[in-house]
């Protein structure tokens, strides 16, 4: 099993409502993510996934987040924009693009601070 990996950034504001502290206003982070991807199988050159086409692959699907208050975009109108939500959000939406192919999303990290990183995988 091989694990291809990459790093990518957004940067958003959002609050999260029903939090009793000063993270319920609105506020901003430079979020940075990582996407884990697993295959068994490399192509002919001895490939699992193009990095850039991973990492393009996650750019576009957050950069609908990108410099946008995460509270006013779906899924987020509805449910808390938290790290999260966000990490599952991402999962979700990349695991719809690679169906029925050799790559599976192993694992979405958003971190928000250098200090404080939310995870979704799935078992």
């Amino acid at each position: 099993m091989f694990e291809i990996s990459i790093q990518t950034s957004f940067a958003s504001a959002h609050r999260l409502r029903g939090y009793e502290g000063v993270c319920e206003n609105i506020h901003g982070h430079n979020w940075k993510v990582k996407v884990i991807v697993r295959t068994e199988k490399l192509d002919d050159i001895g490939i699992g996934i193009d990095f850039k086409s991973l990492k393009k692959a996650a750019d576009d699907i957050i950069g609908r987040l990108d410099h946008r208050d995460i509270n006013t975009i779906g899924p987020f109108d509805r449910i808390n924009p938290s790290s999260e939500n966000i990490a599952k959000w991402l999962f979700e939406e990349l695991s719809l693009k690679y169906k029925g192919q050799p790559v599976l999303v192993h694992r979405v990290d958003i971190k928000e601070t250098d200090f404080y990183t939310a995870s979704y995988y799935v078992l």
